[in-house]
């Protein structure tokens, strides 16, 4: 009956979104979950090419919870406001930063794990950037559709000292050119630069200072799954009560790095 009644309500969510409409509520099989499938650790691929991470761990414990399948698809995180708002995806989990922008289009669950974005640098720092200062007449890099990047938009002071501002279509991208000098500093994530330092020791290292505000992650939703949003979060709490968070934050990060709201 639980699953029934959960079931029931996803097919009026879902009716109507760009999707198929579903006249009976047992035939709705999953809920697609969109994620940047190179965002490590929060959500990428393997060596076998599947979708992995912190993220997809904690959406298959919820997905078990609601005893509902979640399929993962990757997505242009520059685009995720036309993939949420078609109905291509009904969720989006993947390191997701909650900002008043976002907050127009989408709806978020209650944050789940502080973020910054800080500079990453080549190992020995050849170009003595220190702080956000520093960066003047620098080539500097970040990904496209993230915090980094409005902060460079709205900060017309900084980005036109620069003597070169590139964006890339995500971080892995954005680390192999800078590991061959493509440029001077990377503006990203600190979750994904610590991860990336881990996995290529004596490639990168951080430059200590918070570009920008502190942001916080999110699970995201389009406007109308108001319904939809409150029963994730329920299982999501559960989960940080019960311990399951904290297990599996310290798989991907050895530290408990969940909120506890």
């Amino acid at each position: 009956m639980k699953k029934f009644l959960f079931m029931f309500m996803l097919m009026i969510l879902m009716t109507g979104c760009g999707g198929e409409q579903i006249s009976d509520p047992k035939t709705l099989k999953k809920i697609v979950v969109g994620v940047d499938s190179e965002f490590a650790p929060m959500t990428f691929r393997d060596d076998k090419g599947e979708i992995v991470g912190f993220d997809v761990d904690m959406a298959k414990e919820a997905a078990k919870r609601l005893d509902v399948e979640f399929e993962f698809k990757p997505i242009n995180w520059d685009n995720k406001e036309a993939e949420i708002n078609s109905g291509r995806v009904d969720i989006i989990w993947s390191g997701c930063d909650i900002t008043p922008e976002r907050q127009q289009y989408m709806l978020f669950s209650k944050p789940y794990m502080k973020n910054r974005q800080i500079l990453l640098v080549q190992k020995g720092n050849p170009k003595n950037i220190h702080s956000e200062g520093d960066l003047a007449g620098k080539i500097v890099a970040t990904q496209a559709g993230t915090v980094s990047l409005d902060y460079i938009a709205e900060n017309d002071a900084l980005r036109d000292s620069l003597a070169k501002f590139i964006t890339y279509r995500n971080v892995s991208e954005g680390f192999k050119a800078l590991s061959n000098g493509a440029f001077d500093a990377f503006i990203v994530d600190e979750i994904a630069a610590r991860y990336e330092i881990n996995e290529t020791p004596n490639t990168f290292e951080i430059v200590d200072v918070t570009v920008g505000s502190p942001t916080e992650f999110g699970i995201s939703f389009r406007k109308d799954s108001l319904e939809l949003r409150d029963e994730v979060q329920k299982v999501f709490d559960e989960m940080i009560a019960d311990g399951t968070a904290e297990k599996i934050s310290r798989k991907w990060f050895n530290a408990d790095l969940v909120i506890k709201n």
